[in-house]
């Protein structure tokens, strides 16, 4: 943990709404011992600002262009380790809250939350602790099983992978299956997760925590 420059916490704040980011950047200036240093629209860009400032702090907005909240959270605990992480979601998603936790995050918040109980968490991860919004944790300890297979989880994550341009034929090749064995299990993926397309599977498996 680095030592706070005038006795101030050092922030990064990530979030590509530039409006969102704008508001939550003055409402902490206001705060006499938080001091945001940079601020990102990407995660990449958080990266970089993480890498060269160095901050106590870094609040990262969950979803991002490039990496999202929870893949910058897992670069900095690997390759940062004075920085701590906090995730700001507006969306209470059980499979959001695992991936970020997983990945280091030492707090998560909901965006919804007021800014001065934003600048507590940030006290209080600074000080070694960690916060959970209370009404978001409960959502993941009731969230239900995964009804989907190994191997159609294999599929749905190769699809994630690929992205939205990738083919049956794609994905085939990179699970080594045939082009219409994996759309037997995306089908049944689809049919399980109640999903109209598999960019919607993907979508519910992920918030799910299950990919």
């Amino acid at each position: 943990m680095s030592t706070p420059e005038n006795g101030k916490i050092r922030l990064v704040l990530a979030d590509d709404e530039s409006l969102t980011r704008g508001a939550v950047g003055a409402l902490l200036g206001l705060e006499p011992d938080l001091v945001v240093v940079a601020e990102a629209a990407t995660g990449d860009e958080a990266v970089d600002a993480v890498r060269e400032h160095r901050p106590d702090i870094a609040v990262l907005d969950v979803e991002m262009p490039g990496r999202d909240g929870a893949q910058v959270a897992q670069w900095v605990a690997v390759n940062q380790s004075g920085t701590r992480c906090i995730i700001l979601t507006r969306h209470a998603r059980p499979g959001v809250l695992r991936r970020a936790l997983a990945a280091g995050a030492a707090g998560f918040v909901a965006k919804s939350a007021p800014a001065t109980l934003l600048a507590d968490v940030i006290r209080r991860v600074h000080r070694g602790g960690r916060y959970v919004d209370p009404d978001l944790a409960m959502t993941a300890l009731t969230t239900e099983d995964c009804p989907l297979t190994d191997r159609e989880l294999e599929v749905l994550r190769t699809v994630d992978a690929a992205g939205p341009g990738g083919t049956a034929a794609d994905i085939a090749r990179r699970v080594h299956l045939s082009p219409g064995t994996v759309r037997n299990y995306l089908s049944s993926a689809m049919q399980k997760l109640g999903a109209g397309n598999r960019s919607e599977a993907v979508r519910y498996a992920r918030d799910h925590g299950w990919l």
